[in-house]
């Protein structure tokens, strides 16, 4: 009876702070809006209100963004070719998280955005799609949503679940509300053993928390990549040297121009890709590059790079994988800056050698192996970022060594999917 009413005062307490600051995510939403357009559309879902009468969903899902998109593809692509039957719902919170969902699956799944954790909102999204069954990826845990779920009798699972040192310390304030939350969720099926050690030092029993393995060992190298590798090689006219800057992040932009005009010293011809992490500035790292007095071309306007290009921005979604294969090393942004990197699997299942800065919390464990198998150099600074780059460039032995750890690696931890499938299987309707 005690515990009871814990829960509630604490769930009560959070709702109500989250609607006194329910002028904050009109605020959010606007000031995004300025940045990237399609922040001003589809403000009713975020807020549970539909219009339209679906059918029932059978699974929900939910992904942040286009890299829990990107690691939930294994899981909804097996599931819908072993079970064509089911119903889908995929919520993202972000836009490139609902164009990459529609990239993926068109109109075989339907996307909607996740309300925010407001009780009405929340009571509102479950009542209208009633999923059977809810698999949340990684680290998204809004109480108000696992409440709702296990209100509703809906079994849940937290798939691909990490969480970094830095997020545990993070939650500190919420720990009680989080840790009851944590206890509603049926499975945690952890990237690592050290997450989940992380999961239960949150609040989950250690029952609930299962070490699986990363679904993103499971990355799928697109059929493509091959003949893509060729035409782009074809287009450029003239066999260069290439690299890739991907995932940058804005405060990583300047040092990234920077590093491409050292290179520049030793190689005139080199060849710059460069993925920034949103979408939102592409437009503007065309300006930076353009301004640096660099021949600049674009994906969507271009189609490819000519034996005049300096920089190729890649202002489309879903071809990073078959851009790491065009280049001869990569640096994986969000490392420069505390944002704790991007996945590192996708260059190392291409064959790509690897550069990052240090800031790799949120990838630390698949850092640490890629390094240790070889496959990845972590420099403390842009000043190091570009001294690796500049030896990996100048020896093609070292990056074919590095090409082949990575692929290596990729292949021996390969398996989480299947182990996933087993652990949410019997909750599948």
């Amino acid at each position: 009876m005690g515990n009871d009413l814990t829960e509630r005062l604490l769930r009560g307490l959070y709702s109500v702070v989250l609607y006194l600051l329910l002028p904050v995510t009109v605020y959010h939403l606007i000031w995004r809006g300025f940045r990237f357009r399609e922040y001003f559309q589809r403000w009713d879902e975020r807020y549970g209100v539909y219009d339209q009468t679906p059918p029932q969903a059978d699974i929900w899902l939910h992904a942040v963004s286009v890299g829990e998109v990107n690691a939930a593809a294994p899981v909804i692509d097996a599931l819908r070719r072993h079970r064509p039957d089911l119903r889908w719902v995929v919520t993202t919170i972000t836009p490139t998280g609902s164009d990459r969902a529609r990239a993926l699956w068109n109109d075989g799944v339907q996307h909607v955005y996740a309300p925010y954790d407001l009780p009405g909102a929340v009571g509102r999204f479950l009542d209208h799609y009633q999923p059977r069954v809810a698999l949340v990826m990684e680290t998204e845990l809004w109480p108000n949503l696992l409440f709702g779920c296990q209100d509703r009798g809906i079994p849940t699972y937290i798939l691909n679940a990490r969480l970094s040192a830095r997020s545990l310390r993070g939650y500190s304030i919420l720990r009680p509300l989080i840790a009851r939350a944590l206890r509603t969720v049926k499975r945690i099926a952890a990237q690592s053993a050290a997450d989940a050690e992380r999961f239960v030092a949150l609040g989950a029993a250690p029952g609930q928390v299962a070490d699986i393995g990363n679904l993103k060992f499971d990355v799928r190298v697109p059929d493509n990549v091959d003949a893509l590798a060729a035409e782009f090689r074809q287009h450029m006219g003239r066999a260069r040297p290439v690299w890739i800057a991907a995932s940058t992040h804005e405060d990583e932009e300047a040092a990234v121009l920077e590093v491409h005009r050292k290179l520049c010293k030793r190689w005139p011809d080199l060849l710059m890709l460069w993925a920034p992490r949103h979408p939102e500035r592409f437009p503007r790292v065309m300006e930076q590059a353009q301004e640096a007095g660099l021949h600049t071309a674009a994906r969507r306007a271009s189609g490819w790079p000519d034996e005049t290009t300096d920089v190729f921005v890649i202002d489309t979604l879903g071809e990073l994988t078959a851009f790491y294969a065009c280049a001869d090393v990569a640096f994986v942004g969000g490392s420069l800056q505390a944002i704790g990197g991007h996945n590192l699997l996708e260059p190392a299942a291409v064959g790509t050698p690897m550069v990052t800065g240090p800031h790799l919390h949120n990838f630390a464990e698949i850092s640490k192996q890629l390094r240790e198998a070889g496959a990845l150099d972590i420099e403390p600074d842009a000043k190091g970022i570009a001294k690796a780059l500049e030896r990996l460039l100048a020896d093609v032995e070292l990056r074919t060594a590095m090409a082949k750890a990575g692929r290596s690696l990729v292949e021996h931890g390969r398996g989480a999917l299947p182990r996933t499938l087993e652990l949410i299987a019997p909750d599948l309707p």
